[in-house]
Parts: structure tokens; C-alpha cells; sequence
């Protein structure tokens, strides 16, 4: 069979359901996916193609697919900074140089191999049509094994031709490895037994859910474990939803972009258990949260991440969930003392609240952001998925928004603005019958704009909330410090845009828009855009002066 055939088939046989990809690339691949029913979402741009199968991976929690010509190779390696970041399962799909020519000024030849060293777990070159099966295989395998990541193959051929060639090829796929987690390890019984113990004797304890949880689909476990041995949970912004914000021993996002209150709460600890969590510096702040030194628990299926940041009193290297697990069936009786610590935690939750309470409410005109997070709090569906980008929009929804359910999903730029519309494109691609709600701001939405038109094109009927103050204001304090602590002129201009109603140019471009301009709008804004078959914008009117809480040490 040719390439082409075998790929197609693999693509099919590993679950995929769409591709991600700026032509042209691998053209008789395509061609050969369109009669297994595989979407070929043809994008506006290489870095978008790769946020889309990121979003993709990340809400099916199988590995998205993304492809780009030699000549957008670099585009596509910088679009899979979020995914290495983030542990997203991506495949990226290029074409690469012809050997036979290398060297002789063949028209846009540059070696792109080395720029995926970097953000990628595995990074190789089909060099004949012989070797595709096997490191398709190997690709897949890696890229869901252990901490998940992407992974990258270079096709011969600047549009990847070498799939035109035949051979006699074993398509066949490893159906085990088509799915976040393939294996789970399992747990040492003596260091569940030692953990258990700790978290017995501990008076003021606290349970720190990461990304890692929702990976091994956990939050149950986790959940059950906080509410059998009486302890308070705080999250990464990665495993923001891996228990509902409304729960009662929920004390929300530690770190950077976080609540003051899980913060204060870890800061109070005298024992912390990490379940997932790489320990980073935004879940940390910058490892001041918690305080150095506090005795901790670690579990984690990688065991490089084991102690990497905090010295450990117990490390279990096994999957969350079967390590979860344990815990609760080597859990003794609840230990009474524990209710002054809840009491504690409680307390601090309820005077964030207090604090922060007329901004979520506010009627403000222009609106304030706090109170659209409220409204996204009170409106979105049960099922929803929630994607947000960085930066501010990253600052208020992970200290503002509360999640309300066990399935509701929340997806978080790790890093690069721009991120979150076209992953919410990827995700609702991943989950067509669901609700999906983006959260951006106008720098991060002008990023990939263009995907407006993708959206429409291909039916990817997502909604998207931009929190418009015609503004990147999360540079205002940096700037201002560069003209020595005054605000000038000249300063605003290297922050500030132009005035531009989002939602007219999403309604040039066939999208519904709706645009808001007073905080009684949003709610109804919301209600109409999820009862519409098509892709909507609702751009929301905000306060230029309101700038995100810093995070509290």
C-alpha cells in the first residue's frame, strides 16, 4: 500500500477524529483520512493548527494531530510550546528537506528538525516509506506514555511526499497507547502505608491537586480522599477542575494567578501532599507557596518530578488515581482535631469572598472583569468546558471563576497569549456535544483572529467572551516602573490599542456577535450564544483601570 493509506489508517485506528493543519502537507493523506471520516480542519496559521490539536488532546485525552509544510515547520514548533508545557499528548506531522538536494539552495530549505528538540518527548525523520508504521507507533506511544507531551515526525519531502511511495506496510496500531494514561503504575504499599500515617498526624494538612489528576481522570479519588481524611484542597490552575470551586473543603488556585485564600491556607500548613503536580513555579509562586521547608507528600507517575522543588518526607511514584486509591483503603477514623484546621480554611475562603464580593457584583459601567467571571460562574452549563488564555484573563478567571460541578472541565493557557480561542476551537472539535466557553482578552483574541473564519467554515460553533478594554493593562505597572513610577503619554501607547468592536467583525466574518456594554447584558449575551448553532463572540466593554490581584506571599 502506499504511505498515504497506511498513515490514513493509523490516524483512523489511534481514534482521531480531526487533523489540525496549514496545507500543504501530506496531500494524498488527506485525501486517504477524508474516507474515514476524519476532519481535515485546514487553519489560518501553523501556531493555531497546533493550539487546536492541543485543546483537541487535552479535552478527549487522546493525542491531537497537527501538520504544517516544511516551510511552517518553525510556526508549528513554536505553536507546541503550550502543549510541552502543559503535558498535552500532540502529534505534529511535518514535511521536511529531500536528501538527495540538501545543501543546493533548494527554495525555502531550512533545517527545522533541531527547533523540536526542545518541545518534544520524541523528534524523528521518516527517511523511507518502510519505517512509517513503526515510528507512528512509537510516536503515539511516547506521546501519551508516563508525563504525556508531543511528539514530532519529519516527513521526506517539503509537503511530506513520501507518502505517495509503496511498500508493504503494517498499519496496524497499538489501541493501548490511543489514550491518557496507557499503563498505571502502581503504588509501593509501604509508602501509601507512611503517607497515610503523616496525614493522620498532621494537624493543619492540605491536599494540592494538579494537572496530573485530571490526566489519570482521579477527581473523584482525590475528592474522596479529601473528604475521608478532613482536609482542604488547593489546585494548580491545571487542576482547577479536578474538584468543584463550590465544594467545601475547596480553597482554589495556589501560586500566581491564584486566590489569596489558598494561598494563606497552604502558607498555614504544617503538611502538604502533591497529587500531580510538577511543583512549578506559578503553582508555587515562585516557591514561596508554601513555605520552605514544610514537610510534604509527593505522588506523581513521573519519578523525576519527585522532590524536584521540596524535599519529601514520603514520594510515590504511581498513578494518581491508583495511589488515591490506596489511601483510602489504608484510611483509619477521622481525626477529630481537624475541625479547628477546617474551621481555619474555611474562614479564609469566606473573607476572600467578602473582600472581592462588590466587585463580583458590581454594576460598574465600564464592566469589571470580577463580575463577568461572576456571571460565567452563574451561567455557564453543567457540562461546560471552560478555556482560558494567560495573562490577565489567566489572573481572573483562575482566582474569580469558580467551577460548579464534577463535569465541568477548565483548560488553562500554560503560558502564551493567543492560546485560548483556537484550543477552544480544538476542544469543541474533541467534544461537539458540549458546551464550550473561551475566556480571552482583545491582545490575546488579535493573536489568531483569522480562526473567527475557520470557526464558521467548518461549523465549530464555540463562544467566546472577550474582556475588551482595548488594552494589554497587564503591562501597565511594568511600564510605568520604566518611566520612573510615573504614568506617562508615551508609556500607555506601548500598552494601549485602538477602540475596535469585536463583535461587527465577527459578524463580517459570519459569526454571531454580541456586543455588551453594561453588566445586566452578560447573562442574557450568554444564554442567547449557547441556544445558537453557530459561532458566536461576545465582546464585553471593561474598565481599563481594572488590573488583576497580585498574588498574596
Amino acid at each position: 500500500m502506499t504511505g498515504a493509506r497506511a498513515l490514513a489508517e493509523m490516524l483512523h485506528g489511534y481514534g482521531i477524529t480531526h487533523v489540525f493543519m496549514v496545507p500543504a502537507i501530506l496531500r494524498r493523506t488527506l485525501v486517504e483520512l477524508e474516507r474515514f471520516g476524519v476532519q481535515r480542519i485546514h487553519t489560518h496559521g501553523e501556531k493555531s493548527a497546533a493550539y487546536m490539536a492541543d485543546g483537541y488532546a487535552r479535552m478527549a485525552g487522546r493525542p491531537g494531530v497537527c501538520m504544517a509544510q516544511a516551510v511552517g515547520a518553525l510556526n508549528l514548533a513554536a505553536g507546541l510550546r503550550d502543549a510541552h508545557l502543559a503535558n498535552s499528548p500532540v502529534v505534529a506531522l511535518t514535511g521536511g528537506r529531500d536528501p538527495t538536494a540538501a545543501g543546493k539552495g533548494v527554495y525555502q530549505e531550512v533545517d527545522d528538525l533541531p527547533a523540536f528538540v526542545n518541545v518534544t518527548k520524541f523528534n524523528a525523520v521518516v527517511h523511507s516509506v518502510d519505517r512509517l508504521p513503526d515510528l507512528v507507533r512509537h510516536a503515539f506511544r511516547t506521546a501519551v506514555s508516563g508525563r504525556p507531551g508531543p511528539v514530532h515526525l519529519q516527513f521526506v519531502g517539503n509537503e511530506g511526499q513520501i507518502d505517495l511511495e509503496e511498500a508493504h506496510l503494517d498499519a496496524s496500531v497499538e489501541t493501548r497507547f490511543s489514550a491518557v494514561p496507557p499503563e498505571r503504575p502502581v503504588p509501593d504499599s509501604q509508602d501509601v502505608a507512611a503517607a497515610v500515617r503523616l496525614l493522620d498526624r498532621a494537624e493543619r494538612p492540605v491536599l494540592v491537586a494538579g494537572g496530573g489528576v485530571r490526566a489519570s481522570r482521579a477527581s473523584a479519588e482525590m475528592v474522596a480522599v479529601a473528604e475521608r481524611f478532613s482536609i482542604p484542597v488547593a489546585t494548580s490552575l491545571n487542576g482547577k477542575d479536578t474538584i468543584p470551586g463550590n465544594h467545601p473543603l475547596c480553597v482554589g488556585v495556589m501560586g500566581t494567578y491564584s486566590r489569596s485564600a489558598a494561598n494563606r491556607v497552604v502558607n498555614q500548613a504544617d503538611l502538604l501532599c502533591f497529587v500531580g503536580s510538577s511543583t512549578g513555579s506559578m503553582t508555587t509562586h515562585f516557591w514561596q507557596v508554601p513555605v520552605p521547608g514544610t514537610p510534604a507528600i509527593q505522588i506523581d507517575v513521573d519519578p523525576e518530578m519527585l522532590g524536584r522543588n521540596y524535599p519529601l518526607a514520603v514520594a510515590i511514584n504511581a498513578d494518581a488515581r491508583l495511589a488515591l486509591a490506596g489511601l483510602l483503603e489504608k484510611a483509619g477514623p477521622r481525626d477529630p482535631r481537624r475541625e479547628e484546621w477546617l474551621t481555619t480554611a474555611r474562614r479564609e475562603v469566606s473573607s476572600w469572598r467578602a473582600q472581592h464580593l462588590r466587585h463580583l457584583e458590581s454594576d460598574a459601567v465600564p464592566i469589571l472583569p470580577e463580575r463577568i467571571c461572576a456571571e460565567l460562574t452563574a451561567h455557564v452549563p453543567d457540562d461546560a468546558c471552560i478555556v482560558v488564555d494567560t495573562g490577565h484573563a489567566g489572573m481572573w478567571m483562575g482566582g474569580m471563576f469558580d467551577t460548579r460541578t464534577p463535569d465541568q472541565r477548565y483548560l488553562r493557557s500554560a503560558g502564551h497569549l493567543g492560546w485560548a480561542f483556537p484550543a477552544a476551537l480544538g476542544a469543541k472539535c474533541a467534544a461537539p456535544d458540549r458546551p464550550v466557553v473561551c475566556f480571552t482578552g482583545d491582545a490575546g483574541f488579535w493573536y489568531h483572529i483569522g480562526e473567527i473564519e475557520t470557526a464558521v467554515r467548518w461549523g465549530i460553533n464555540t463562544v467566546t467572551v472577550v474582556n475588551n478594554n482595548s488594552s494589554g493593562n497587564q503591562s501597565t505597572l511594568g511600564f510605568d516602573r520604566a518611566y520612573g513610577g510615573e504614568q506617562t503619554e508615551e508609556g500607555r501607547r506601548l500598552w494601549t490599542f485602538t477602540d475596535v468592536d469585536f463583535a461587527l467583525l465577527a459578524e463580517g466574518m459570519g459569526a454571531m456577535g454580541i456586543r455588551v456594554e453594561e453588566p445586566g447584558q452578560i447573562a442574557p449575551a450568554l444564554d442567547r450564544a449557547l441556544e445558537t448553532d453557530r459561532p458566536v463572540v461576545i465582546d464585553v466593554v471593561t474598565d481599563i483601570e481594572s488590573l488583576a490581584p497580585l498574588a498574596v506571599v
